[in-house]
């Protein structure tokens, strides 16, 4: 499994491009950036989890190599590279497909070991969990990411009903990201669902500060003006 090098002066240029319109995201070498998420790439998660529970010297053996990969990534490839965030983690290491017992002993140490490796390489870290994480909120906290995304509701398959709760743990830790309902409400709503949904995560995850309002994955068919009452609801939300 060669680990390729990133072309920096190609993410110069594109960084350089994009300017202040937006954000240029960074990712860890390999099928998804964290090892756990890697690993469900390579074996199915439901055959992966029984490894846990039969074999988890191997599982972990799996693990550390993958991990080796993305620190040599790292270290060759993202010092001095132009990037805004680096995406780490995956929806594999959610709690609505693992175990909070799990995701601590087999996501973790790994997540953890990767952060730090980004943050010598002078790079902020977004650790992605598309699907439920009020379980384990505690264990984002613990491996040191900077922002946390992506604060999926039910209508996406996550388990966030009430952004005060994460809120509760994450304010003045970490920077949250997401929380909107991308089908059900940004794609298929009406402007005052959409304006009404905007301040609810609002008032919920970011009164305070810290919250970049988005949504929760992709929205590759949402219609344009949808998109625009939102950026519109988002300019009420004000402090």
């Amino acid at each position: 499994m060669p680990v390729a090098k990133l072309d920096q002066q190609a993410i110069a240029a594109e960084y350089d491009r994009i300017g202040e319109a937006g954000i240029l995201r960074g990712f860890v070498w390999g099928d998804q950036a964290g090892c756990w998420q890697h690993a469900c790439c390579l074996m199915a998660e439901e055959q992966l989890i029984l490894e846990c529970v039969d074999y988890p010297d191997w599982v972990h053996r799996l693990l550390r190599t993958l991990l080796q990969r993305k620190l040599q990534f790292i270290e060759e490839s993202l010092v001095g590279a132009k990037f805004d965030l680096i995406e780490t983690g995956g929806g594999a290491g959610s709690d609505t497909v693992i175990s909070p017992k799990l995701h601590r002993e087999f996501c973790l140490p790994y997540d953890r070991q990767i952060h730090d490796a980004l943050h010598r390489a002078g790079h902020r870290t977004a650790y992605h969990t598309c699907g439920g994480m009020m379980h384990i909120l505690d264990l984002v906290v613990a491996n040191g990411t900077d922002a946390s995304e992506t604060l999926a509701p039910p209508g996406v398959g996550g388990n966030i009903t009430h952004p005060e709760q994460v809120r509760a743990v994450f304010g003045g830790q970490l920077t949250m990201i997401g929380g909107m309902d991308q089908f059900n409400i940004l794609t298929s709503g009406t402007p005052e669902e959409i304006r009404r949904e905007t301040h609810r995560l609002f008032e919920g995850f970011g009164q305070n500060g810290g919250y970049i309002c988005s949504a929760s994955d992709h929205f590759f068919e949402t219609p344009v003006e949808n998109l625009k009452t939102f950026a519109a609801a988002a300019k009420e939300c004000t402090y």
